[in-house]
């Protein structure tokens, strides 16, 4: 089964603070994953870098 989408080492920097790093994701076709953390964890930037908001610092 290919994957429907798939990240590699992605990392990204507000200035000098690492808000991501080397976050990597594979989700394969009818699978559904959620993303839960305490608050300043990264969450909502990672959403942002996968739906094309922001763009990576590093990786793809």
């Amino acid at each position: 089964m290919s994957a429907l989408l798939s990240i590699q080492n992605m990392t990204h920097y507000f200035g000098g603070l690492k808000a991501v790093s080397e976050f990597s994701l594979e989700v394969p076709q009818g699978v559904i994953y959620g993303l839960i953390g305490p608050n300043g964890s990264g969450k909502t930037t990672t959403f942002n870098l996968v739906t094309g908001i922001y763009t990576p610092t590093q990786g793809a």
